[in-house]
């Protein structure tokens, strides 16, 4: 087990993925942010089964970053109840893993 997560956000634009993914790597909440779409989403909501396009963002940061740019997110992000999903890196390349780890915080001031 790494101390390095993977975030999954949807968002409905790219404009919008794109401006979060810049924020976040802006404010040193993430080394990398892959805006990626259009994805379709299918899903429940309000009792009624959604059919949508939207784009994935995949934050690469660290666990103990997790509630700050959870704050970050909900701070930007247009949906009421925005997915915000965190799966731990449980291994992965050294290399890439340190390059995160130095392009981010161990913890926010």
């Amino acid at each position: 087990m790494t101390d390095c997560i993977v975030v999954l956000v949807t968002v409905g634009t790219a404009e919008d993925g794109t401006r979060m993914a810049r924020a976040l790597v802006d404010d040193r909440l993430a080394a990398c942010v892959n805006v990626v779409g259009p994805i379709r989403s299918i899903y429940r909501w309000d009792g009624q089964v959604c059919d949508d396009a939207e784009h994935l963002l995949v934050i690469k940061t660290r666990a103990a970053l997790f509630a700050a740019t959870t704050a970050r997110i909900r701070a930007m992000h247009p949906y009421e109840t925005p997915e915000i999903v965190a799966l731990p890196i449980t291994d992965g390349s050294e290399p890439y893993l340190a390059w995160l780890r130095g392009a981010t915080p161990a913890a926010v001031d």
